[in-house]
């Protein structure tokens, strides 16, 4: 009887990962590998592509949000450069994409403590995912664990828009409460305290290739505040 409880739990526990991870994917996208090049059905004109290659800037939290209109202020790069990233994507929803967001940050955190690789695999770009997997194996051979957790992300705000030739690149603020610990090979804790949280900024920048309908959404560089 407790062996069926526990294969039960089992499969429950594996539906909710699989409904979480179909829900990242269909949000912010994920890279399975080389894809081909299709046409692009959002592409403007070609005379129109040199006004798509701004880099540009979005605006602190707090200020009104340029993607509220397509109708964008032609003297404002800020709007121009979401206007011409939304001609590639119409559909784009940027609070859509901020949840996505915020969910990454979740799992990526959770998979890089844990020593996850083939987790962090798809939702990484090739050399961010080279860095983590550096800093886990390092981690392994020093006998250490890490243990983190997210108790509330109470930031996060798209800091910056880029739009080069046909990739767009949005990098987020977070600034999150996390409670980190260091521990040995014989679990004695080494760094970090279990009673109290620390307040954690980080910037991710996400890219995407614009050719694609699919919103393919992949973590491309992360940084903190010193």
């Amino acid at each position: 009887m407790g062996d069926g409880f526990q294969f039960i739990d089992i499969i429950l526990f594996a539906l909710i990962a699989a409904f979480l991870v179909l829900r990242l994917r269909g949000v912010l996208g994920r890279r399975d590998g080389f894809k081909g090049q299709p046409r692009d059905p959002f592409a403007p004109p070609a005379g129109d592509r040199a006004d798509n290659e701004n880099v540009v800037a979005l605006p602190e939290h707090g200020k009104s949000d340029p993607l509220d209109s397509l109708e964008a202020d032609p003297s404002d790069p800020i709007e121009a450069g979401l206007a011409g990233l939304r001609q590639f994507d119409p559909g784009f929803d940027i609070e859509e994409f901020l949840v996505g967001a915020r969910t990454a940050f979740e799992m990526i955190i959770s998979a890089f403590a844990a020593g996850d690789t083939e987790a962090l695999k798809p939702l990484l770009s090739r050399d961010v995912y080279a860095n983590f997997a550096e800093e886990i194996t390092k981690r392994e051979e020093a006998g250490e664990t890490l243990e983190t957790v997210v108790t509330a992300i109470r930031i996060s705000d798209i800091v910056e828009a880029r739009v080069d030739g046909r990739t767009a690149r949005l990098t987020i603020k977070f600034v999150s409460d996390q409670t980190n610990l260091t521990r040995d090979h014989e679990g004695r804790l080494i760094e970090g305290d279990p009673e109290a949280t620390v307040e954690v900024t980080d910037f991710w920048t996400f890219e995407r290739a614009l050719k694609s309908r699919d919103p393919n959404w992949t973590l491309v560089a992360t940084g903190t505040l010193d």
